[in-house]
């Protein structure tokens, strides 16, 4: 209102995780901004001002469709944008989600074999989302189980990779030396 943009865009994030709470309903003030023929005289109560919001583009995302109230869903054009296949994700996987993993969980090289169906049932099964967040955690989970395994056997495992953030002067070490144990020394590196 006070620079005078009157064709701004407006984002609205995971429209379909609205909430109901004792102080009303959002998807009814939603209903009056996206529907044409009242959002030129729409009343924002907050700063008890009359905006004209017809020339505003509302974009707004969503994972489930289905879960956005219907009323609200029938003002929206919906563009579906496809994620990741099944082959990206098992690629992904195997390229940048498996080194990590093993590396987190103090897991040597060849320690785990993680086949091709067991990554894709893992995919197909437990990581039907369109990114791969989940699919990072899953990866994860196994190899953390696995460690644990590798330890119950008797297997020596190098230590995890250092978290980053951590380092000289934080966490357990920093404890020790509190405590008048001298830190620990650390690993050798070639050069």
């Amino acid at each position: 209102k006070a620079t005078g943009v009157s064709n701004p865009l407006v984002l609205i994030d995971e429209i379909d995780k609205l909430g109901r709470g004792y102080q009303g309903d959002p998807a009814s003030a939603l209903l009056e901004l996206l529907d044409p023929e009242q959002n030129g005289a729409f009343m924002d109560h907050y700063l008890d001002v009359p905006l004209d919001l017809s020339r505003v583009l509302f974009v707004c995302t969503a994972n489930d469709v289905s879960s956005i109230p219907p009323a609200l869903r029938d003002r929206m054009e919906a563009i579906h944008i496809a994620g990741y296949t099944s082959a990206e994700k098992v690629a992904i996987a195997r390229r940048y989600l498996e080194p990590g993993a093993a590396a987190d969980a103090g897991v040597p090289a060849g320690g785990v074999v993680l086949t091709d169906d067991a990554l894709a049932a893992l995919v197909e099964d437990w990581c039907r989302e369109a990114g791969v967040r989940n699919l990072k955690n899953q990866v994860g989970k196994v190899y953390r189980k696995a460690a644990l395994k590798l330890l119950e056997s008797g297997a020596a495992l190098p230590p995890p990779q250092q978290v980053a953030g951590g380092g000289e002067g934080g966490g357990a070490d920093k404890e020790a030396r509190e405590d008048g144990a001298a830190p620990p020394t650390p690993p050798p590196h070639s050069t």
